[in-house]
C-alpha cells in the first residue's frame, strides 16, 4: 500500500519526455544555472559511465577530462535544472558501469563507436 502511494506521488514529478541515452554514450548535458537573478545554460559534455536508481531517484554519471584530470558529475534524470541531454556519439559497451575508464589515460579511454544503419 505505501509503495503505491509513493509511486503516485513520484509520477507527478517525472519528466514527460525522458532523454534517450545509455551507458557509453558521449552526451552534452545542458544545465540551467542561476547567477543572482539571471539564468543561463551551461553545457557539460562527457561519457556516461553509470546509470543508477529508478523513478525520481534515477541518476547518471558523466565523466570528462579537464586539463589532464578526470572530472565526474552526477545528474538526476528528472531534474528541472536539466534543460536537455544531447547524444553526440554512441559507443559499443559490454558493461553496465564503465568505472574501468578511471584508470585509463590517453587513447586507451576511447570507446568503439556504434554504427547505425540508415534504412532506405
Amino acid at each position: 500500500m505505501s509503495q503505491q502511494i509513493l509511486d503516485h506521488v513520484e509520477k507527478s514529478h517525472l519528466k514527460a519526455e525522458k532523454p534517450a541515452f545509455c551507458v557509453g554514450d558521449t552526451v552534452e548535458v545542458h544545465c540551467r544555472i542561476l547567477e543572482g537573478d539571471k539564468e543561463r545554460i551551461q553545457v557539460y559534455s562527457g561519457v556516461v559511465i553509470a546509470m543508477n536508481g529508478s523513478g525520481t531517484r534515477e541518476m547518471f554519471t558523466v565523466r570528462r577530462i579537464v586539463q589532464g584530470e578526470g572530472v565526474e558529475r552526477k545528474f538526476p534524470v528528472n531534474s528541472p535544472r536539466i534543460a536537455r541531454v544531447v547524444v553526440t556519439r554512441s559507443s559499443v559497451v559490454h558493461r553496465a558501469k564503465l568505472y574501468y575508464l578511471r584508470d585509463r589515460v590517453g587513447k586507451a579511454v576511447r570507446l568503439r563507436e556504434r554504427r547505425v544503419e540508415i534504412k532506405k
